[in-house]
């Protein structure tokens, strides 16, 4: 059996500051909602990844900012792996929980495009597991002369090698 799994990656308050939030947020964080409700109506594991910073950085562990976006809470049964770097894998428990969950099949959404979702992808797909980036799912801030949207599209594009990429209305987990 191909049993799969939700990642959803640093989907945490402090990514949705007004003025400074991720691009296209408030669709982002509804995207993402719909998405769990598919995956725990289809009775697919969703793991939240959290990231932590140090005290003074806006994902300071403990803090409000650090805190899961509530408009995506994890739900009794989900898992939450903490990481303190762009790979969920590094020093987490996360390859541990996945084997334990007999999971080959990553879907994957969340911030940041070009850090922690790149890395992520790349990282799942060294230890052969099964990816889906759901294009329009992850999101970033402009930077390096380039719009968030542009950084997003050369992503999807790039990370392609690594992952089937994936709108979200073409996502079926049955």
């Amino acid at each position: 059996m191909n049993k799969k799994a939700l990642l959803v990656i640093d989907v945490q308050n402090a990514m949705f500051v007004e003025g400074e939030e991720v691009f296209n947020g408030a669709s982002l964080l509804q995207g993402i909602k719909n998405l769990i409700k598919q995956a725990r109506s289809a009775k697919i594991p969703v793991i939240y990844i959290q990231h932590n910073e140090t005290a003074g950085y806006p994902l300071e562990n403990g803090t409000q900012g650090w805190e899961i976006h509530s408009e995506i809470s994890p739900e009794e049964g989900d898992v939450i792996i903490q990481k303190t770097t762009p790979d969920s894998f590094l020093k987490t428990t996360l390859d541990q929980e996945l084997k334990e969950q007999s999971v080959v099949h990553l879907y994957i959404v969340g911030i940041q495009t070009e850090v922690c979702v790149d890395t992520t992808c790349r990282s799942a797909f060294g230890k052969g597991y099964k990816l889906t980036l759901v294009s329009d799912l992850h999101s970033t801030w402009p930077g390096n002369d380039l719009s968030a949207q542009q950084i997003i599209n050369h992503h999807n594009g790039t990370l392609r090698w690594f992952a089937d990429v994936q709108s979200s209305e073409n996502i079926q987990f049955v």
